[in-house]
């Protein structure tokens, strides 16, 4: 611990106890127990009582204590009920030996402040207390270390409750307190009650404070640094699930199970396995992802009519048809992970739950940043998130750059064109395509697609909308699904169109325009560069 021993300097100081006593007064009177040459902590474990402290009466009962300099103890008296407490004597030394000068009250700005204690939430300095005078007599040498170490977590709870610095006592710093002390005692059985009690204020009152500073409640935050740690110990040791569990603070590994899979969607042993270089993982539409980070997918998703994401060259990786059905030749390929967006339910995906545990990513398809962190927590492959996100940025940046002298005020627009129907996508946040082209690349979107398509990402175009969209550029990708529907580029409505007219019809590749993720949105940078640039 460190206290400050003048102005601007600092020491490291050692507290060590030298004795503890349990006393009971079960009557009405003064002790006759006096101080001594060295710090007294005073800690109610039951009853009442008071002590005179520089003229002034100071009231014990239990959840309180006082904190005195050597000397200072000049007798207790008790109450109608009579009292007891534990009394401790330590001393304070520096790193040289030399034992430390009695402080008034904390005016060094140092840890300790003399006078009467908080001592919340008292079950836990209870439980200390039982346990230093119970092993107060120990003769071996790991007991006593344990009782020394016993020592120091109780006046850590001590100075956590009593700054000794009175503007670290206004609410929020005294949660925030609370919170550090959590981030460094999360393997604790704590709760919210015991938490507020330690800043001595309401449930709620603290409930609300934890989450101005955190933007989490308490649980959830204790919870997401339980997780957090296991997922280090998991990815980095081979320790059995039930010690990881009880080494963050899970009492016992079914709970554990139930609370790492509902943060993260996947069990600790298949978080475990995923971070195995060979892990045998298949991920339908998402293989974008996989690769960006590093990771081989041992088979990728491909569809009858649609084909296969020929733009991310997996040539050598083998296919599975999603539109099949036929799980029996997936399982063949053996994965031991399946990871879904959110798309899974349209092919039925989720029967695929008997072959490998299934992964369903949490967030929206639009936010491929917050997916590639997903994916990358999953295979442990979180530092690569950054540097991929950063060289994306800096080549839109530089794309965007080149189209603002080169295309102007030239606008712009996208169709998915099939048998079936003409479909014009958004220019706002959402869809495919409307993010890249004219949020980062900061091309202008045609008016018709501002009017018509606000919050949606596309909507089906009749002949009469089609023949308004007077677009300068129009980038088209046909859809197989519904038949390719190329007979309507020798339709008189079609090369009426300006951009028609104008030779200013680009065709993209349908898989890497229909697409989210960094490598497809790359990609649809390329395409415009080449065309627009």
């Amino acid at each position: 611990m460190e206290e400050g021993t003048g102005a601007g300097k600092r020491e490291t100081l050692y507290y060590s106890l030298k004795q503890i006593e349990l006393v009971n007064q079960p009557f009405p009177g003064r002790s006759g127990r006096t101080g001594c040459r060295d710090y007294t902590l005073i800690i109610v474990k039951d009853g009442q009582g008071r002590v005179m402290q520089a003229g002034a009466d100071v009231q014990l009962e239990q959840g309180t204590g006082l904190l005195l300099e050597p000397d200072m103890l000049k007798g207790i008296e008790s109450g109608e009920r009579g009292i007891s407490f534990y009394q401790l004597s330590f001393e304070i030394a520096s790193a040289a030996g030399e034992r430390f000068s009695p402080v008034k009250a904390g005016s060094n700005g140092g840890l300790i402040r003399c006078g009467s204690l908080i001592c919340q939430p008292f079950p836990q300095y209870l439980l200390l207390l039982d346990a230093l005078f119970n092993n107060r007599n120990a003769r071996e040498e790991i007991q006593r270390f344990t009782n020394h170490i016993r020592f120091q977590e109780l006046l850590l709870l001590v100075f956590l409750a009593n700054p000794a610095d009175p503007q670290e006592q206004n609410p929020k710093s005294i949660v925030q307190r609370s919170i550090d002390y959590v981030k460094e005692n999360y393997n604790e059985a704590l709760t919210v009650d015991q938490l507020a009690a330690m800043a001595g204020t309401s449930r709620s009152r603290y409930t609300q404070l934890f989450k101005e500073i955190t933007g989490q409640n308490p649980l959830s935050y204790v919870n997401g640094i339980r997780i957090e740690r296991a997922r280090q110990l998991l990815a980095a040791t081979n320790e059995r699930l039930h010690d990881i569990a009880q080494a963050v603070g899970y009492s016992n590994e079914y709970y554990f199970n139930r609370r790492f899979k509902g943060t993260l969607g996947i069990t600790p042993g298949q978080y475990r396995r995923s971070h195995q270089d060979n892990i045998r993982v298949f991920a339908p539409f998402l293989e974008d992802y996989l690769l960006a980070l590093g990771v081989m997918p041992v088979v990728q998703f491909s569809h009858a009519l649609w084909g296969k994401q020929d733009y991310l060259g997996l040539h050598h990786v083998p296919e599975f048809d999603i539109s099949s059905g036929d799980w029996e030749e997936l399982s063949d390929h053996k994965p031991e992970l399946i990871m879904l967006n959110q798309g899974y339910k349209r092919w039925s995906l989720e029967e695929c739950r008997g072959i490998a545990p299934l992964f369903r990513l949490p967030f929206g398809c639009e936010d491929w940043r917050s997916t590639l962190q997903s994916v990358a927590s999953v295979f442990g492959r979180s530092d690569r998130v950054r540097e991929i996100i950063s060289d994306y940025e800096h080549k839109s940046r530089e794309a965007a750059g080149i189209l603002s002298r080169s295309v102007r005020s030239q606008t712009v627009a996208v169709l998915r064109i099939s048998a079936c129907a003409v479909v014009l996508y958004g220019c706002g946040g959402l869809g495919y395509t409307g993010n890249v082209l004219y949020g980062e690349l900061g091309l202008r979107p045609h008016p018709l697609a501002q009017q018509l398509t606000r919050g949606e990402r596309r909507v089906r175009l009749t002949s009469e909308t089609l023949a308004q969209l007077d677009a300068d550029h129009l980038f088209i990708t046909f859809d197989k699904l519904e038949g390719e529907g190329r007979e309507l580029l020798d339709t008189p409505l079609w090369r009426s169109l300006p951009a028609a007219r104008n030779r200013c019809v680009y065709e993209v590749d349908f898989m890497a325009w229909m697409n989210y993720g960094v490598l497809s949105h790359r990609r649809k940078i390329d395409d415009v560069l080449r065309v627009l640039a």
